[in-house]
């Protein structure tokens, strides 16, 4: 009997009940007193119920009246409620942001953005997941999540992608390694100088080992991989050993910290790599992931370049 809802003649209604008279709601509301009195004619051979006692001073709810229109203001008031909630999910209030991330997003500035973020969104419920880079794609193509935070070395003809941070490609090496010296922690080395001595490499090691492997092979060269482990850390610690020189792109460059490690940027085009921010082409943005997108923005225009600060701490001391 309700599915067919009218929300004109609803509100003619609460102001009939308001004014006491088809005269008065018509004036006030810029209506013909005959639309009116059709409006509520039709309504109540709808319902079956007579909502209105006529009097010669005008109308007056009857109880089947008092009960209707007061199912009508709670119809209307959660009708403004939910726009409201509606209002912060599009300012960013509230909702869900769902974000699969590299490890390299996850070793840079992500984290304290998450936190920033969450100091400003209490309500927003926060999905972040950590998988290696075409999982981070499939997981946002899937609909999964909202972003993929991931390295730019992939096919990304299918998302919307901006910059989330620099990410180069450093070298770092023991400070009394033979290419210590050329490693002050600002001046970029060309790659092939550092292709003269024995390195360690990653298993595994996704993006980087596929990014410098190929960059050895374009120039006629082989890596000189002297010991191979699994996890960035421990080629940091292979490297502080001794075993050789390694590679890092900048988002992890803060693993060298509290050593006595020495480090530089690539000098090639190809290593001056970044950070990418992916999401579905043409996909609606959410009220959450629109106001993370804004804050990662505008820290990306107020901040200095990503790793500034990380790459001090490898600067050789004279």
């Amino acid at each position: 009997m309700m599915q067919n809802f009218d929300a004109v003649t609803a509100r003619l209604v609460l102001a009939l009940a308001r004014d006491g008279s088809i005269g008065r709601t018509a004036e006030r509301e810029n209506i013909a007193a005959s639309a009116i009195s059709r409006r509520l004619a039709d309504l109540e051979a709808r319902l079956g119920v007579v909502l209105f006692d006529r009097v010669p001073t005008g109308v007056t709810l009857t109880s089947a009246g008092t009960t209707y229109a007061e199912g009508c203001r709670r119809v209307f008031r959660e009708i403004s409620d939910l726009g409201d909630a509606m209002a912060e999910f599009a300012q960013g209030a509230a909702g869900q942001l769902r974000i699969a991330a590299s490890s390299s997003a996850l070793s840079g500035r992500l984290p304290e953005l998450l936190a920033e973020y969450a100091r400003h969104h209490p309500d927003v419920v926060l999905d972040i997941r950590e998988m290696s880079g075409p999982a981070t794609l499939l997981a946002v193509t899937d609909a999964q999540v909202d972003l993929a935070i991931v390295a730019d070395n992939y096919d990304f003809g299918a998302f919307e992608i901006e910059v989330f941070e620099a990410d180069d490609v450093w070298v770092i090496a023991a400070p009394d390694h033979a290419l210590a010296d050329r490693l002050d922690g600002r001046s970029p080395i060309r790659f092939e100088e550092t292709l003269n001595f024995e390195m360690v490499g990653v298993h595994h090691a996704g993006a980087l080992d596929r990014l410098v492997s190929t960059a050895a092979r374009r120039i006629g060269r082989s890596l000189g991989t002297r010991v191979q482990v699994e996890t960035f850390p421990s080629l940091v610690r292979m490297v502080e050993a001794g075993f050789g020189i390694g590679f890092l792109r900048l988002s992890s460059l803060h693993l060298i910290a509290g050593t006595a490690l020495v480090c530089a940027p690539l000098a090639e085009d190809w290593a001056a790599r970044k950070l990418l921010v992916a999401r579905r082409r043409r996909s609606q943005v959410p009220g959450a992931v629109a106001a993370f997108l804004d804050l990662m923005r505008r820290r990306r225009a107020k901040d200095p370049p990503a790793g500034s600060q990380r790459s001090g701490s490898c600067s050789r001391t004279e």
